[in-house]
């Protein structure tokens, strides 16, 4: 009898493993040809869960340092920062969350995120779109605020231990396309978000060269039981005073510079002013 109860509860494990995977895989399937549509009852269900969730989790506290100084009517460039191995800090800007004193907002990030199924869904869900110049453009013309991550994951090939890293001394695209629309530019950083993984990368010409001509950085990370999910760490989200910017169709590449010099100076500016406050006196900021 032992032995035939034994060889039953084999039966019944390997089915119910098998009854597991199909469902995993029907609804991996099913998403490959669900259209992943922004603000749809279903979508807005599972953003709302997520933002929820994830901000109870770590958790993530908003602070800022002009609520007023916000237009609701006007777009801004909510430039985000640092990237960090993955920018997990952000899901407290998105839309769900009406964290952000803007009537209309969305997020913006690379194409390589919008590739699986489900990680596709659950983006443009939360308001996150595929990020193009046309595309940031056209949402901050129509009177939609932007969250960007300007320094984008090639910051992750100049993360070091013990400090924080923000990858904006050549990225000008996004400050022009601010004075094209006039929009505003917004400093913002997390502090706490690059303690959410522990990671290993090689070192090397190689593999600078490797991550620049793919586009990304390959690295090992992992969070909690060596696994993907992040460890529970306290995140600060530091949204700084609007920086006005004027409105030029065409700026010229002296006019970008100013702006972008007084950005980088803004941003430094309010990581030094709050580190300390929110635990982080040790922390530098290296800007490349």
């Amino acid at each position: 009898m032992p032995a035939v109860e034994g060889n039953l509860q084999g039966i019944v494990v390997r089915i119910l493993v098998r009854i597991s995977v199909c469902r995993v895989l029907a609804i991996w399937v099913t998403l490959m040809f669900l259209p992943a549509e922004y603000n749809t009852p279903l979508g807005s269900v599972v953003a709302r869960f997520i933002v929820k969730h994830a901000t109870n989790y770590f958790p993530i506290k908003v602070i800022f340092e002009d609520k007023e100084a916000f237009d609701p009517n006007q777009s801004y460039v909510i430039a985000a920062e640092p990237h960090s191995v993955l920018p997990l800090g952000i899901v407290i800007l998105t839309p769900q969350s009406g964290v952000l004193p803007v009537n209309k907002l969305r997020a913006l990030a690379s194409n390589a995120v919008f590739w699986s199924p489900l990680v596709r869904h659950i983006w443009t869900w939360l308001g996150v779109a595929p990020v193009s110049r046309k595309s940031f453009s056209e949402f901050l013309k129509k009177g939609i605020s932007c969250i960007v991550c300007p320094g984008g994951v090639q910051e992750c090939l100049y993360m070091r231990e013990g400090s924080e890293v923000v990858f904006l001394k050549q990225r000008y695209g996004f400050i022009k396309v601010a004075m094209e629309a006039g929009s505003p530019l917004v400093p913002t950083f997390c502090f706490g978000q690059s303690n959410a993984y522990k990671w290993w990368k090689p070192r090397g010409k190689w593999y600078n060269q490797l991550s620049r001509a793919i586009g990304f950085t390959p690295m090992y990370f992992w969070g909690r039981f060596g696994g993907p999910v992040p460890f529970r760490t306290p995140m600060y989200y530091v949204v700084g005073k609007p920086i006005p910017v004027s409105k030029i169709t065409n700026p010229s590449h002296e006019e970008v510079s100013v702006v972008h010099g007084k950005f980088i100076g803004a941003l430094e500016a309010l990581f030094e002013k709050h580190k300390r406050d929110l635990g982080f006196e040790g922390s530098t900021l290296e800007v490349y």
